[in-house]
């Protein structure tokens, strides 16, 4: 058990700085992205003259805040999800049940980290058509989402997994954290 809580513990640390970090470059790419959507209808309704790569550079930059942000969103308990059974259901049958569903998207998270590696390494063989970079640059967002929700997803299977073991705790996130708990009560 001992072992079980010293890695939630620094899952859980390696998780909440990225989660900060993801944050703060989150705030910087929406801004950058406000910029240049007010450039661009600055340029095409009052200059008259609408600039060719705005709309590509702010749907890169959206991308990748959400890319940055994903992880902790879903360490958090932020996306949008149909609960119902989970607390129509006792205790130990809920904790089993989303332990089986985060195994389930552990996996599917795996995959989508490795087919988003992929897809990066293939984005070398095109550039955006208006902001003149490797598409890879842009794809890389896809890998890097999937890998910081890999990390919270490990971090909830492995706190799920100390709460059946009958030590809630220690490992259910703290609501005075700022953060959602990882199971329901």
């Amino acid at each position: 058990m001992i072992v079980l809580q010293k890695i939630v513990h620094y899952l859980a640390a390696l998780n909440e700085a990225i989660g900060l970090v993801g944050r703060h470059i989150a705030w910087v790419l929406v801004s950058a992205m406000i910029s240049v959507i007010l450039l661009q209808v600055f340029c095409r309704y009052v200059l008259n003259n609408a600039l060719p790569w705005p709309e590509e550079a702010a749907r890169a930059l959206m991308i990748w805040m959400m890319a940055v942000v994903a992880g902790e969103a879903y360490r958090k308990g932020s996306f949008v999800a149909i609960d119902m059974l989970i607390f129509a259901l006792p205790k130990r049958a809920s904790r089993i049940l989303k332990l089986l569903l985060f195994i389930c998207a552990g996996i599917v998270l795996y995959k989508l980290v490795t087919l988003g590696i992929d897809f990066f390494e293939r984005g070398f063989r095109a550039r955006a058509a208006t902001i003149h970079i490797s598409r890879a640059w842009i794809y890389l967002a896809m890998p890097v989402c999937f890998f910081t929700m890999l990390l919270a997803n490990i971090e909830l299977c492995l706190r799920e997994i100390g709460c059946l073991l009958g030590d809630k705790k220690d490992f259910e996130l703290s609501i005075c954290d700022g953060q959602a708990p990882a199971s329901a009560e």
